[in-house]
């Protein structure tokens, strides 16, 4: 009697719980569509300034280089090369040729490099890509007057010679080539060191350690390490890996510098310091990882006779690399996106060499792409927005790294 006195009550409960979940559905669903759409504007408008029109002015134009009824881009590097030489410094064409002889170039190197070094082209104005599908015949009238010896010409930020070329002053011509090594130098060394070290003491603190104060406040600390801004550990990494271990970041005590030259902002120091950045979070992912895993598993191999290590190397690490892994990845993911303590450390914003070792000055690609867009000229955003291409490309494969080794390694725990 008194259940079918509160039929009534229930009913009515019943109803507001279910307006309230399909309010919380539609919650979820609008946030979901709204985040989908900024990710969309946010790509449509890298995509946007990575290719369009741009008006291009030449010091010497192209066709007055060539002989009467010639054209450079038919000419040979035998008829080219005399024409760079009359063109330049006697220093910049013995450079040039130290760099690479002669003999050795393509007629398109030939080409590009008389049309580069000779007719010094400059972008004096950009558009972005959609503004130039929409308004292409406006512009040309519009380049026709503003630069009547210049060009109306459709760039492709993004291309070959783009991820191929060293850092360069001139927009036209500046590569991104020097910045990819220096990131992948630097993941290397946050992955070498960061993997084995971050694995190692997940396993101690879940596996060996006991439940005491100590354990607790270790525990603690490293999630708070977890929360502590980049730019902190930037600061640490110039204290203490860029001063204080200076002749070994500097390589001074491997014979790579003397002590005039030590200098401790390398790649190494970077490399570290990242390294520091990403540990809490590995330890804690691999914490996860290693909990998932039942404790069935390890009463079995125990009841069999096998040791504490034989446990946690033949079944409970097997059960938990995939998400052991898949933190780890996604971890070097966020390192690899980092620019406030690389700055800190010491990246530099201008390098035109390949780093060779780890003891040689770097940047990388979000260091590149702060520099460009902190510059005037409408041609570094559109370089910067090709770059930026680049790093969500790398960031993309990371990921999907991640994913392919979690479902590589992912078994069915019977």
């Amino acid at each position: 009697m008194s259940l079918q006195g509160n039929q009534p009550q229930l009913q009515t409960n019943l109803n507001a719980r279910h307006r309230r979940g399909k309010i919380w559905r539609i919650i979820f669903i609008a946030s979901t569509i709204i985040a989908i759409i900024a990710l969309a504007i946010l790509l449509i408008s890298i995509i946007d300034d990575s290719f369009g029109y741009a008006a291009i002015t030449y010091k010497i134009p192209p066709s007055q280089l060539a002989p009467a009824g010639k054209s450079l881009e038919t000419m040979s590097c035998e008829e080219l090369i005399p024409i760079l030489e009359e063109n330049v410094s006697p220093n910049r064409f013995r450079q040039l040729q130290s760099e690479k002889p002669f003999t050795e170039w393509s007629q398109e190197e030939c080409y590009e490099t008389v049309v580069f070094e000779v007719s010094q082209p400059k972008a004096e104005e950009t558009w972005s890509l959609i503004y130039s599908l929409r308004y292409a015949n406006e512009l040309a009238a519009y380049v026709e007057q503003e630069y009547p010896d210049g060009i109306l010409e459709f760039k492709q930020w993004l291309n070959i010679d783009f991820i191929t070329q060293p850092q360069s002053k001139d927009p036209l011509i500046a590569g991104i080539r020097t910045a990819i090594i220096g990131s992948l130098y630097i993941i290397i060394i946050v992955i070498v060191i960061a993997f084995p070290i971050g694995i190692a003491a997940a396993i101690y603190l879940e596996e060996y350690a006991s439940q005491s104060r100590i354990h607790r406040i270790i525990q603690t600390n490293i999630n708070n390490l977890a929360g502590v801004p980049s730019i902190i550990y930037g600061m640490l990494g110039l204290a203490f890996f860029v001063r204080v271990l200076e002749p070994l970041t500097s390589g001074y005590i491997f014979g790579y510098s003397n002590e005039a030259t030590a200098n401790g902002r390398t790649i190494l120091s970077a490399g570290l310091t990242l390294t520091l950045l990403i540990l809490p979070v590995v330890i804690i992912n691999a914490q996860e990882a290693i909990k998932a895993v039942p404790n069935s598993l390890r009463e079995a191999s125990y009841g069999m006779g096998a040791t504490k290590w034989q446990t946690v190397w033949n079944h409970v690490l097997p059960n938990a690399v995939s998400g052991i892994l898949t933190g780890t990845i996604l971890s070097v993911s966020r390192a690899f996106g980092e620019t406030a303590p690389l700055i800190v450390v010491g990246a530099s914003t201008y390098v035109t060499f390949d780093p060779d070792s780890i003891f040689s000055k770097f940047t990388t690609i979000p260091i590149q792409i702060y520099q460009w867009t902190a510059r005037p000229q409408d041609a570094y955003k559109n370089i910067a927005a090709a770059a930026i291409i680049v790093l969500l490309i790398f960031l993309l494969a990371l990921n999907a790294t991640a994913i392919y080794l979690r479902n590589r390694y992912s078994r069915r725990l019977q």
